[in-house]
């Protein structure tokens, strides 16, 4: 252990004591969706890490208006999100699209270990003293702590955790971290629709758009569906949906029916969302 201690002070990272990064869920973009958990997380912290698309990035604003909120003054400590490769041969196969992403999460995991590195050495982010409504008792419990904001919950479809790990597998960073849960999307599509995600007794199915078709053809009759690049819901026609786009936001668009009567409404309010917002996310509930 010692021996490993050196070789880190040898390369000038930081070392494990006293450091903390916290994974914490904030909702659909609704500042009022955080726990009271979460506030006090943000609260208490030394920075917060925000990972950045681009200069316009409305996901990192939105995530800046939380902590202008909650913390406001909390150093912030961006990261550039490392591209995506989404090209036709990327995503052609299940294999494929599965060395895509290890491959981005690598990068990822690159880009996170720097920005925390330099988090954990900058004295003007380690001196910040907690916010108010922290536990003032023992402020230096709150030195080195860290916090990243994942949207919705880490739980769901979400890349942040597997990230986490590869950083701390890469072996050049030790610290503690935690999980802090947050309202989801598949919540709140099933408030805002007012139904239950499944009928009484029945399983639900949790997949992916590009796995649908795989769930309905191994007789799965109730299905929340994420990650939906556009629709194709062929031969689905009389199956009823629930649908919504970017939930919680102010571009919000909320959609239900039978699959070919509310198909056009539903193609159109996803335009409508993305133009209002810059971006779109949606999620759906389909039941035979």
């Amino acid at each position: 252990m010692r021996r490993e201690e050196e070789r880190r002070a040898s390369k000038g990272v930081p070392q494990p004591q006293g450091f903390r990064l916290r994974l914490v869920g904030i909702g659909l973009g609704d500042p009022a969706h955080l726990t009271v958990e979460a506030v006090e997380a943000l609260q208490s912290a030394s920075f917060a890490l925000v990972t950045v698309k681009r200069d316009d990035d409305p996901l990192a604003a939105a995530r800046r208006a939380i902590l202008d909120r909650y913390a406001p003054g909390l150093p912030v400590v961006e990261v550039e999100d490392p591209e995506r490769d989404r090209s036709e041969g990327a995503t052609s196969s299940t294999s494929a699209y599965e060395a895509v992403v290890s491959t981005w999460h690598e990068a990822r995991a690159a880009a996170w270990e720097s920005a925390l590195t330099t988090a954990w050495t900058e004295p003007d982010v380690l001196a910040h003293p907690p916010f108010r409504g922290a536990d003032s008792t023992d402020k230096s419990a709150h030195l080195g702590a860290g916090v990243l904001l994942v949207w919705g919950d880490p739980a769901f479809y979400d890349s942040t955790i597997r990230v986490v790990e590869r950083v701390l597998a890469r072996g050049n960073l030790a610290f503690e971290w935690d999980v802090l849960p947050g309202i989801s999307a598949l919540q709140l599509l099933a408030a805002r629709h007012r139904i239950v995600l499944h009928e009484v007794g029945q399983p639900i199915t949790v997949t992916t758009a590009r796995r649908l078709r795989e769930a309905v053809d191994s007789g799965a009759d109730n299905v929340l569906v994420f990650l939906t690049g556009r629709l194709e819901l062929e031969g689905l026609e009389d199956w009823t949906i629930w649908w919504g786009a970017n939930l919680g936001a102010a571009s919000e668009r909320l959609v239900s029916g039978r699959v070919a009567d509310v198909l056009p409404a539903i193609e159109s309010a996803r335009t409508d969302a993305k133009a209002d917002a810059g971006w779109v996310m949606d999620a759906y509930l389909l039941r035979r």
